[in-house]
């Protein structure tokens, strides 16, 4: 059941950045090029999602399982540190050179985009090598809500 919801999503997500046209990564470019031709676009789509997001938390908070019937994974709290930082930065940085952030890039790559398929396949191997290098988990994985028996 989990699964077909994850496709759901997937597919409305999907639909959702060609819809809005984020699947086009001059449309990121033009709103990262502030001495250029600046283009707010994204902000709004951004804005929407936030009130979405915002929305759909509130909904979600106190549950112990999602509408699947799958356990609510919410991620431990914790500082952010020195390589959360980087990483954002480093993420960022790929974001601004490509335009391409990793579910726009999957949308795109569906299209055959060339220009999407290698950043989705360079993506892929980060991944792969982030993994080798960092093999040991640093942070403790999301922890699963499971139900309170009454007692």
């Amino acid at each position: 059941m989990g699964a077909l919801f994850a496709l759901i999503a997937g597919v409305v997500f999907g639909c959702g950045l060609l819809l809005s046209g984020m699947a086009d990564p001059l449309k990121v470019k033009g709103f990262l090029d502030l001495l250029g031709p600046w283009n707010p676009t994204l902000a709004l789509v951004m804005g929407g999602a936030l009130a979405v997001g915002l929305v759909g938390f509130r909904l979600a908070a106190g549950r112990r399982t999602a509408w699947s019937g799958e356990p609510m994974q919410l991620p431990p709290p914790g500082p952010v540190d020195g390589r959360l930082a980087l990483g954002g930065v480093i993420f960022g940085v790929g974001w601004g050179i490509a335009g391409y952030c990793p579910g726009p890039a999957i949308v795109a790559a569906g299209s055959g985009s060339m220009a999407a398929l290698a950043f989705v396949a360079a993506m892929v191997a980060g991944m792969l090598l982030h993994d080798r290098v960092f093999a040991a988990p640093r942070r403790p994985a999301p922890t699963a809500l499971a139900p309170q028996a009454d007692v």
